[in-house]
């Protein structure tokens, strides 16, 4: 069955590439092709889950890519399937025919397999390669509308954010791997020395908030809602921010390894989880309420692993997921309805809109932490082992909880409120309602009804179930004061905050643009980072235009005048002494010519004259006459005669 594990990846992964590329052509079939294929992942996960299949690959020397669906991992690849299954689902009528539904849902399905790779990966690159996919094709889905310039810049500012915080998982590799864990599995992390340890976490701690929209980088989720609502359905609810929470559940022995990280984790978690549902109080936009109270909701799941409440941060998590799923698959419905997601313009559209207010408001009582839907029995596991830790995170998470409850509640306050005498003002002021649109309901029912039931998680047995699942058997249970004291608060906070919802409070302007203004986080990254980082690069800009290039401008300048002086060299000296010298081989030519001419000439006349008179000479005896030849060889012989006796 190992092969299950391959197969669960490779169907999203597969069937969204080939879904990506059928572009505008097949835009009938596209939608029913990418939600066949997202339950037939789901049907795999479900497999999957319940027979744990493993297995590995060679990846790089010494290092394998390795994939197991263990405890932890099989409740997050059942819920990544069936959150993905549920939008899709719902998303097969939020799109015109003119639009390229082959991108939207090719995307979906490879960045929920992107996700799957993440939560079933067992050694740090293979995690590390679906992290930079999801990263990848979440840009691409926020600006799926690529045309309006506002949604690309958005989409640009949650990509650059995340994209820095993700540089922290190349630093724990780096790190992992000079402290001799060339495997770099997962499990083998915190078995490094110091101080490469203490590197690993930092990396990997920062990786994780960055993409989980913790405090100081939540101002990207606020950024993301400009796009599509079922791309804010699955990636801001069960998937994208949801992976940060789950890298930190399933290294929670890295962060106990250290002594500083687990502390540090968990009060972030905490302090998110207060601070941004504050901000989600003062939000009047809808997408932003949610988005804000998204990264809250994420602050419980971190403040459970810096606990180590690995089991109730993963029950948190998988309520969550359902709850906010459904909650932005309402918001998206209205909005593609009444063109509208401000608050006050969605006055009665519960009341008009009957199927997806029951959703709506179940999703949102459930938000609020109320007795007995689901999150309110996940936080208290949170806060039980947030209390086990220290006394001040129960109390900030307990704070948290009751802000909870007043975000949610005027959320639902707005949109069950009587109809106004003319709803349609506030309409269409983002863009064209279609009022006859139609919600799929299949879907919607079946979120709603997950988020109410999935609290039966946190009762004794069914929690009991879920810790030895996860391997974690001995984390704290909460008390039934802390059962009651929770649902009092929430009670009470929900209360407060119906009854104050027509009244304005009275809370200084400038905290309430503060709050509006998500805590002004764009603004101080961009006075403590972007600016700097783009002075920095002017700088060096400047640097490279005056000193280096100056510098390769003047080595230039210098080799121009050596060449001028080597020219005049060339032409002064070398060719003065070259036509010096050919003057000289002209004159030696001339002298040679002159001594052939008037010597060896002359020479060469004479000896040609001597022959010539040698050889009339010489004719002269040839008269043909014998008897002058015999007088002639007489005095021949004579002479001969005479010269022997001379030299004796």
């Amino acid at each position: 069955m190992n092969g299950l594990v391959w197969l669960l990846i490779a169907l999203p992964l597969g069937g969204g590439a080939v879904l990506s590329l059928a572009g505008p052509r097949h835009r009938r079939g596209v939608p029913a092709l990418g939600v066949v294929v997202a339950v037939a992942t789901l049907g795999v996960a479900v497999a999957a889950a319940a027979t744990r299949p493993k297995d590995d690959a060679p990846l790089f020397a010494g290092m394998r890519a390795g994939l197991a669906v263990d405890g932890l991992s099989a409740v997050m690849v059942v819920t990544v399937a069936a959150v993905t299954t549920a939008v899709l689902a719902f998303a097969v009528g939020e799109f015109t025919a003119a639009e390229n539904q082959g991108r939207f849902f090719g995307l979906m399905l490879v960045f929920a397999g992107a996700m799957l790779v993440t939560v079933t990966a067992t050694t740090l690159p293979l995690l590390l390669m679906a992290w930079e996919v999801m990263g990848a094709t979440s840009w691409a889905l926020i600006g799926y509308w690529w045309h309006q310039p506002e949604r690309v810049r958005a989409a640009e500012v949650a990509f650059l954010t995340t994209r820095a915080a993700d540089l922290g998982l190349y630093l724990a590799a780096g790190a992992a791997m000079a402290a001799g864990i060339g495997s770099l599995r997962l499990d083998a992390l915190p078995h490094a020395g110091s101080p490469w340890l203490h590197l690993t976490t930092a990396g990997v701690v920062a990786a994780a908030l960055g993409k989980s929209a913790q405090l100081p980088f939540s101002f990207w989720l606020s950024r993301a809602m400009q796009g599509p609502g079922p791309v804010s359905a699955l990636l801001h609810s069960a998937t994208m921010v949801a992976a940060g929470a789950y890298l930190l559940l399933r290294l929670h022995p890295l962060l106990a390894a250290t002594g500083w990280a687990g502390p540090l984790v968990a009060w972030t978690g905490a302090v998110t989880a207060l601070a941004l549902g504050v901000v989600a109080v003062a939000q009047r936009d809808l997408k932003q309420l949610l988005a804000a109270s998204t990264s809250a909701q994420i602050g419980f799941m971190v403040l459970a692993a810096g606990s180590g409440g690995v089991a109730a941060g993963t029950t948190q998590l998988v309520a969550h997921a359902a709850t906010k799923s459904g909650l932005f698959l309402a918001a998206g419905a209205w909005l593609t309805a009444l063109g509208t997601k401000q608050l006050p313009a969605l006055s009665g559209a519960a009341r008009s809109h009957r199927l997806v207010g029951t959703a709506f408001t179940v999703c949102a009582l459930t938000l609020a932490g109320l007795p007995p839907l689901s999150l309110w029995a996940a936080k208290d596991e949170v806060l039980a082992a947030a209390r086990a830790e220290a006394t001040g995170l129960y109390a900030v998470g307990l704070a948290a909880a009751a802000v909870a409850a007043v975000y949610s509640v005027k959320a639902l306050w707005y949109v069950t409120r009587p109809l106004p005498g003319h709803p349609e003002a506030g309409y269409d002021t983002e863009r064209p309602g279609d009022r006859t649109a139609r919600t799929p309901p299949a879907p919607l029912l079946a979120l709603t009804l997950a988020a109410a039931a999935l609290g039966v998680l946190a009762l004794p047995g069914p929690a009991s179930w879920l810790r030895q699942l996860v391997g974690d058997p001995g984390e704290p249970s909460p008390e039934p004061w802390e059962l009651g004291l929770s649902a009092g608060v929430a009670l009470t906070a929900a209360g407060l905050a119906w009854w104050g919802a027509s009244r304005p409070a009275p809370v200084p302007g400038a905290a309430v643009r503060g709050a509006e203004g998500w805590l002004y986080l764009e603004r101080a990254a961009q006075a403590v980072v972007v600016r700097p980082v783009l002075g920095l690069a002017r700088a060096l800009a400047l640097f490279d235009d005056r000193v280096v290039d100056g510098a390769v401008r003047q080595t230039a300048r210098g080799g121009l005048a050596a060449a001028r002086l080597a020219r005049r060299l060339d032409d002064g000296v070398v060719d003065g002494a070259v036509r010096r010298t050919s003057r000289g081989g002209l004159a030696a030519a001339r002298f040679a010519r002159r001594v052939d001419d008037d010597g060896i000439d002359s020479a060469v006349r004479s000896v040609a004259s001597g022959a010539r008179n040698l050889g009339r000479w010489a004719r002269r005896p040839q008269t043909g006459l014998l008897h002058q030849y015999y007088a002639q060889a007489s005095v021949g012989f004579a002479v001969l005669v005479l010269i022997i006796l001379l030299v004796r």
